[in-house]
């Protein structure tokens, strides 16, 4: 039996999918507004090495991953470099593409975009406000995480300790409580073009609603598995969780998977630090393979330290491997 760790209970138990012989699998993708780093590569490489192991075990996969092309970031470089939001975010996604592609990621099956599922997403706030646990504010519609008893309990936050006032996200605008987060938020005009009409006003969709409003519509309201890097817990996982189960009522995520981060010579990687390495940036091909057998080799949930010597090493364990698999197709 089939045994996964689920970072909801902190415990490992048997895995039974919600359809037999079907496992129906979100993983929460890059934000393309710039080149993905060899950290967030280890998230997609997990996934990765998950979908091969349970098609490997006897289990069909549908995997659906996220491409975010609406968030701060990208509305100010859009404006910044006076392009199209569509312009802007191509390009990094097909970077995105080419170093899955030199990883030997498997393609997911679906690759939604929030701009392209603003209707889900205004669905999605209309059942929140529904059901009272939403509220308009100048254009702008918050989740209120007062109406939602359970708010914390998966990131494991002390909710009786967390002052009025002490901000959960990064969402500057006017709210009941000052721990809510954002759902819709309204048009200003530092958002230039990047801006869609809806029933509450101009504006375009918080970071946390993408994730809700397209994991449903591609795989239920209920799926098996959800995977991302620790750093997602909160808030926008927790966040996920307290948008989707406010709008169905229902479990969302029956198991919750995170990989730990990538240090860099011991140092966590940050712009701050300067060493946000991206692929291109520690070789070619040989050293791109011999990162995906050093990051697949580690445990996920371990820190995993990159330096040069770890990653000579593995290339030369690689080359050990694929001389014995020669070896042995010749005998």
């Amino acid at each position: 039996m089939l045994q996964l760790y689920d970072t909801a209970t902190r415990d490992k138990t048997a895995f039974e999918p919600l359809e037999q012989g079907l496992v129906r699998i979100y993983t929460c993708g890059p934000t393309i507004w710039d080149h993905a780093h060899i950290g967030n590569f280890r998230s997609f490489l997990f996934a990765d090495v998950l979908k091969r192991y349970l098609r490997y075990s006897g289990y069909q996969v549908h995997h659906v991953m996220n491409l975010t092309d609406v968030d701060d970031r990208i509305v100010q470089r859009v404006g910044e470099e006076d392009v199209s939001l569509q312009e802007y975010t191509q390009r990094y996604a097909e970077a995105f593409f080419q170093d899955a592609e030199a990883l030997n990621i498997e393609p997911a099956d679906v690759y939604p975009r929030p701009s392209e599922h603003i209707d889900d997403m205004v669905d999605l706030i209309a059942k929140l406000i529904d059901r009272g646990v939403a509220y308009e504010r100048d254009g702008s519609v918050y989740y209120s995480i007062s109406a939602f008893p359970e708010y914390g309990c998966f990131a494991r936050l002390d909710m009786a300790g967390m002052r009025d006032g002490a901000r959960v996200d990064t969402d500057k605008y006017d709210k009941d409580d000052a721990r809510d987060f954002v759902l819709w938020k309204a048009w200003t005009e530092a958002d230039g073009d990047v801006v869609w009409e809806s029933p509450y006003g101009r504006g375009r969709p918080g970071w946390h609603l993408e994730c809700s409003a397209m994991s449903m519509k591609y795989l239920g309201q209920v799926f098996d598995i959800h995977t991302g890097g620790v750093d997602l817990i909160f808030p926008h996982h927790q966040n996920e969780i307290a948008q989707s189960q406010g709008a169905t009522g229902e479990p969302f995520v029956r198991r919750w998977m995170h990989n730990e981060f990538v240090n860099i010579d011991g140092v966590g990687m940050s712009k701050s630090e300067g060493n946000n390495l991206r692929l291109s940036d520690i070789g070619g091909q040989e050293e791109v393979e011999a990162f995906r057998y050093f990051a697949v080799t580690a445990h996920y949930r371990s820190t995993l330290n990159f330096t040069s010597d770890a990653l000579a090493a593995s290339k030369s364990a690689l080359g050990r491997i694929r001389r014995l698999r020669e070896r042995l197709s010749q005998a």
